[in-house]
């Protein structure tokens, strides 16, 4: 196309968009082309009794079952900024210490499910608990649609099980906030006032000897307009933890914009569902029995040690299809 490479930023959109569409394409074709190989070497090796590659087709299946279900999945991916990366802002609430171990929780199982994507993740800012635990961590995930996927997360879960931290054994019924945002690219313009930014600085947490930073590298930015707080700690670098920060900052804006969008959308058709500590998404629950209850969706699996240690997706693709 002539003139194509005039205009770089959008050279750059353009191809980043074509890189996209072109790892869905392949998403598709790979899996069924090994499901049509896998099928002429099924009918070969049942006309000639080979026992042997009857066997080996049969351990291909999950793994192309698997493939497709990952395919089908992405197909329901339609929002705006379903591809980019995702921030996940985790804080305890109701609770006390058992909230704070519960964020813990909830932290594990989503490392652990960005490791079986194959993602990667960073964490960006983490408060520890008085106690035990964790009073609120913010990281991000990385990879292929991970925003897509984890925009399912975004409310409150309820965790109901037997206190660790109860000497008398009694069962408490905890709630830990999962805020969603995704990683939005530079071109995205979102006004921001430096008149109306504060910005801290503080030394970041570690944990104990050569961990701690000896300088005052962490971020603190408050947007005072909206009262919005966003930290980063990560980097050695305090220039890099501001630009950092300032990406995170532009997400929970627009997010919050988004936000203010629907309540009105939903203001005029009635139906305004407020996210309260009363109103959990998803509730974990381990004492008395073994269940976990997503109540948009009324999925529900009572293998809670896979849930916990990842196994979203079942969860995820339910809410894609609710969603719709």
């Amino acid at each position: 196309m002539p003139g194509f490479w005039d205009d770089a930023e959008r050279a750059k959109k353009v191809q980043k968009e074509l890189g996209r569409l072109q790892d869905s394409i392949k998403g598709w074709e790979d899996p069924w082309a090994e499901l049509e190989e896998a099928g002429l070497l099924l009918e070969m090796a049942s006309e000639e009794n080979d026992a042997d590659t009857e066997s080996e087709v049969a351990a291909l299946l999950p793994e192309m079952e698997k493939a497709i279900e990952i395919a089908e999945l992405e197909c329901m991916f339609s929002g705006e900024h379903d591809s980019s990366n995702v921030i996940i802002s985790i804080h305890a609430g109701a609770g006390g210490t058992e909230a704070q171990d519960w964020v813990g929780i909830l932290l594990r199982m989503y490392l652990r499910w960005a490791e079986t994507k194959g993602f990667s993740a960073d964490i960006l800012d983490f408060l520890a608990g008085d106690e035990a635990g964790t009073k609120s961590v913010t990281f991000i995930i990385k990879g292929r649609y991970a925003y897509g996927y984890m925009r399912s997360e975004l409310g409150i879960h309820r965790l109901v099980r037997i206190s660790p931290f109860d000497a008398s054994g009694r069962r408490h019924t905890s709630f830990a906030s999962v805020m969603v945002m995704p990683e939005l690219d530079d071109d995205i313009d979102i006004a921001i006032d430096e008149k109306d930014l504060r910005i801290d600085t503080y030394r970041a947490s570690g944990s104990g000897g050569q961990h701690v930073n000896k300088t005052d590298s962490a971020i603190r930015i408050t947007h005072l307009p909206t009262g919005v707080v966003v930290q980063c700690q990560n980097e050695r670098s305090q220039h890099r933890n501001k630009d950092m920060a300032m990406k995170m900052l532009v997400s929970r804006l627009y997010e919050l914009e988004k936000e203010k969008q629907a309540e009105q959308q939903e203001g005029l058709h009635g139906d305004k569902k407020e996210i309260s500590w009363g109103s959990q998404i998803r509730s974990y629950v381990l004492q008395p029995y073994r269940l976990i209850k997503d109540h948009r969706t009324e999925v529900e699996m009572g293998n809670v040690d896979a849930v916990l240690d990842g196994d979203l997706d079942s969860f995820i693709k339910a809410y894609l299809l609710w969603a719709k």
